[in-house]
């Protein structure tokens, strides 16, 4: 179907235009301000010879066009409102585009819990419609991304990719299938497509029902922050533009039909996030802290292994600290971005 194969590590690869699917969420949004402006941000520039750059996104209530302003001013920026589900569309924005990259989904554990619909719909239908278009149009490259999520919960060790997919969330589970799709598309068409399942992610412009912002928007407006059970489950964290390199390493050297774990490398128990987070503001655990009923299958223990990637040339830059240290900084700073949205 015209799909061309899967650069050769140490390749330089040329693409020219872009789509992000996604672009003006959390980390599509960063994606983006990344690519268009690696230089203020003190990346790599991931696309020497960008000639367009176009953000296709819904604009649900976590896609918000205020994270594209520091590069609306781009001449190669592109937006599109619209769905991943809307085939017409895609055939339209996809006329000429060399990359796509989708970050389209819903993401959300407890909203997939009482709504698992919309994750359904989004991140299966959604996914396959997209991967459809892209094969009527020829787009040479394409990177989908996961979560780490689909592996379930670990109680020791790591896991790779070749770990079985055990999800126990409808979010996970959608996400889960449609790992198996970017399979099943390499595999019946030859679509040159890989995936990437991350740990969680942190930085900033993150919608404030995610851990991380909620804690940080709630100590500033004063109230507690909530802590789901005795507080041991354990998570990995990576910074956002660590999230966003692996994905540049995936989508320039990633092998066609392959997954790749991208880990942060920073294994806390939410109990511990939260001392570091509750300290960052100079904060009282006993004044600050309620203990909630537990989420429904809550996983205990995420941990994986990215050392597929990182034969690859990723190499994680953000400690831990002084991500976090910046991130809540961001958010006293931009109280006018955040508190809308609350």
């Amino acid at each position: 179907m015209g799909i061309s194969p899967a650069p050769e590590v140490g390749d330089t690869v040329t693409w020219r235009r872009v789509l992000v699917t996604g672009g003006a969420g959390f980390i599509g949004s960063h994606y983006v301000r990344r690519a268009l402006d690696a230089e203020k941000l003190a990346t790599t520039v991931p696309f020497p010879d960008l000639s367009e750059l176009i953000v296709l996104d819904k604009l649900t209530y976590a896609g918000n066009m205020a994270n594209l302003g520091p590069v609306a001013h781009d001449s190669r920026l592109r937006f599109v409102h619209g769905d991943i589900c809307d085939a017409q569309l895609l055939d339209d924005v996809l006329t000429g585009v060399d990359a796509v990259i989708n970050f389209a989904a819903e993401t959300h554990v407890d909203r997939s819990i009482h709504g698992p619909q919309d994750f359904i719909i989004t991140n299966v239908v959604g996914a396959q419609t997209l991967f459809d278009a892209c094969l009527r149009n020829d787009v040479s490259r394409v990177v989908h991304i996961g979560t780490d999520e689909v592996y379930g919960s670990i109680d020791v060790g790591s896991w790779t990719e070749d770990s079985p997919l055990q999800p126990n969330s409808p979010y996970s589970a959608a996400k889960a299938a449609a790992e198996m799709l970017v399979r099943a598309y390499h595999a019946t068409y030859g679509m040159c497509i890989s995936s990437t399942r991350c740990s969680n992610n942190y930085g900033p412009y993150q919608f404030p029902e995610k851990v991380i912002p909620a804690f940080v928007t709630r100590l500033l407006l004063g109230e507690k922050v909530p802590l789901y059970g005795d507080g041991q489950n354990v998570r990995d964290w990576l910074h956002v533009d660590d999230h966003c390199q692996g994905i540049d390493v995936v989508l320039n050297r990633g092998e066609p039909g392959a997954s790749y774990n991208i880990g942060g490398g920073e294994e806390l128990t939410n109990r511990e996030l939260t001392a570091h987070i509750l300290n960052s503001l100079q904060r009282d655990w006993d004044t600050c802290v309620e203990y909630v009923p537990d989420r429904l299958g809550h996983d205990r223990r995420y941990s994986v292994n990215d050392s597929r990637l990182r034969t690859l040339g990723y190499s994680p830059k953000n400690s831990f600290a002084q991500g976090l240290a910046d991130t809540v900084a961001w958010y006293v700073d931009h109280r006018p971005w955040w508190e809308p949205l609350l």
